[in-house]
């Protein structure tokens, strides 16, 4: 069992950065596979970005792609998104998950934070 916690969210402005936090509790956190989603109002959750257990593997959905980063420190047992160049299109409840496999659907993961609303305002 793990337990995710997701920190970080906030409003900003077109063209600012954030980063999200997601801190897993267990001593287990390292053998998960992670991943970030968000889901907007009205619409289904939508992949993010995934990061395998060593950090050897990152992608991203295609929104996101040279703008959002991916990592994670086992040591700390957290993950973290870095969100720049945000549009009000990024605007979403943002989750952490996390896996056995290597996967972008909301289907393999099995483990999900509580998610964090990010504002980003024109």
């Amino acid at each position: 069992q793990v337990q995710l916690v997701v920190s970080g969210g906030g409003l900003v402005l077109a063209g600012d950065s954030l980063r999200l936090s997601c801190a897993a509790s267990g001593r287990t956190f390292s053998s998960y596979n992670m991943g970030w989603f968000r889901q907007a109002p009205g619409k289904e959750r939508e992949f993010v970005a995934f990061i395998s257990r060593s950090s050897s593997t990152t992608y991203y959905g295609d929104s996101v792609k040279g703008r959002f980063t991916i990592s994670r420190d086992n040591a700390k047992n957290t993950i973290y998104l870095q969100m720049n160049s945000l549009k009000v299109e990024d605007t979403a409840v943002y989750y952490c998950a996390a896996s056995n496999a290597f996967g972008v659907n909301v289907a393999q993961y099995m483990y999900w934070g509580q998610g964090t609303q990010v504002t980003v305002s024109s």
